[in-house]
């Protein structure tokens, strides 16, 4: 008696249906701001609504784009690939969010996924024909899910690839002073050692604000632009749209870093607070006031901060950055893709592909932490 329909507007699928399927994770006002944000030349997003009985239980955000092999495979496989024009590129329909860490389909208490995989990986397959998609993937699912998706994978023929891994820090009570004490000794030393030296290069003021003015909202995404610009993996592209629109939701809380004596804007966080949860997932920095600043962990600090004074227990960071992660006490999230290619030949070769896959191929920064 499960059924899956399919809406390209978030509007199209009730609030209160949206509310109840997604709680702690980035729900309807995430993906409200994605769809307004402009996005539509990297991005075409869409919705599969689940029903039991003709009442909707769950939900599941897509979308598709057209993918750089280079971003996921080793870099002598993506060579050998570039050599072959329909292996470059790979248009892709991904369950999950283009800026999310972790792939995470809304249900209803009561429901799990291994109720919905089967039903909707036929009802992907079929959205995939009519949209003329080579591939579908369940994007970043954690290891709690794996069981519905080896059931899968046994039942519709995907292969695994491992993926960029999360990030986590569990907050103790007591503040950052708890936080630092709860750090390897040696991270401990070297993060108040970059924040005593970050400090005599020059105050900064802290603040921490919603819903920013025009102006702010140009200033902090100059500094993203300059983050974005150094970062070696880059698989979307945003614009200053979706800050505005992000801006405008409560869960958003700025980070900002002023410098004390000309006011200018030198670096911020922007965090998601989630009940007792927040996720860090941008942020931007002025390169050109100097690495004896250490503005990333100044950043961090205030981050630290202000997820305590809030009640948030543990502060997700994303999947890139790794060895700066390191240095402030992360833990890694082992993430999963699960994939299936409509033609056979190229299913069994991005298959085999998908088997040389690992953490350090992805990123050689992730040698130091797993």
């Amino acid at each position: 008696m499960t059924t899956v329909r399919w809406e390209t507007r978030v509007a199209a699928i009730a609030s209160d249906v949206w509310d109840s399927c997604f709680t702690d994770v980035e729900g309807r006002w995430w993906y409200e701001a994605l769809e307004s944000s402009g996005l539509e030349d990297q991005f075409e997003f869409a919705y599969a609504v689940i029903e039991d009985r003709g009442v909707p239980v769950a939900i599941a955000p897509t979308f598709i784009m057209n993918v750089p092999m280079a971003l996921v495979v080793p870099p002598g496989i993506a060579r050998v690939m570039s050599i072959f024009p329909p292996l470059r590129y790979q248009r892709t329909l991904f369950i999950g969010s283009p800026c999310s860490d972790e792939g995470s389909i809304g249900m209803l208490a009561g429901y799990s996924l291994a109720d919905f995989v089967l039903p909707l990986q036929d009802a992907l397959s079929a959205r995939a024909k009519a949209r003329n998609v080579s591939m579908t993937v369940w994007k970043d699912f954690g290891e709690l899910q794996k069981p519905a998706f080896d059931a899968l994978s046994q039942a519709r023929g995907l292969f695994p690839m491992v993926s960029f891994p999360g990030t986590l820090v569990t907050l103790p009570a007591g503040g950052f002073t708890a936080y630092l004490e709860g750090l390897k000794s040696r991270h401990r030393y070297r993060l108040k050692k970059k924040l005593k030296d970050g400090l005599a290069q020059g105050r900064v003021n802290v603040s921490v604000v919603q819903q920013p003015d025009e102006q702010a909202l140009q200033a902090l995404y100059g500094l993203f632009q300059q983050t974005y610009e150094k970062g070696k993996t880059k698989f979307e592209k945003l614009n200053i749209e979706f800050f505005r629109q992000i801006a405008l939701k409560p869960q958003s809380h700025f980070i900002l870093l002023t410098d004390d004596a000309t006011g200018k804007l030198v670096a911020f966080m922007l965090c998601f607070q989630l009940g007792e949860k927040a996720i860090n997932k941008f942020i931007g920095i002025d390169y050109s006031v100097g690495m004896q600043s250490h503005l990333y962990f100044q950043l961090w600090e205030q981050a630290v901060k202000w997820a305590c004074s809030v009640g948030v227990t543990s502060l997700e960071s994303g999947q890139t950055a790794y060895g700066a992660k390191r240095e402030v006490g992360h833990q890694l999230v082992p993430l999963h893709c699960y994939c299936q290619h409509r033609n056979p030949l190229l299913h069994r070769v991005f298959g085999a592909v998908a088997k040389k896959i690992t953490w350090i191929s992805l990123d050689p920064e992730l040698e130091q932490m797993s």
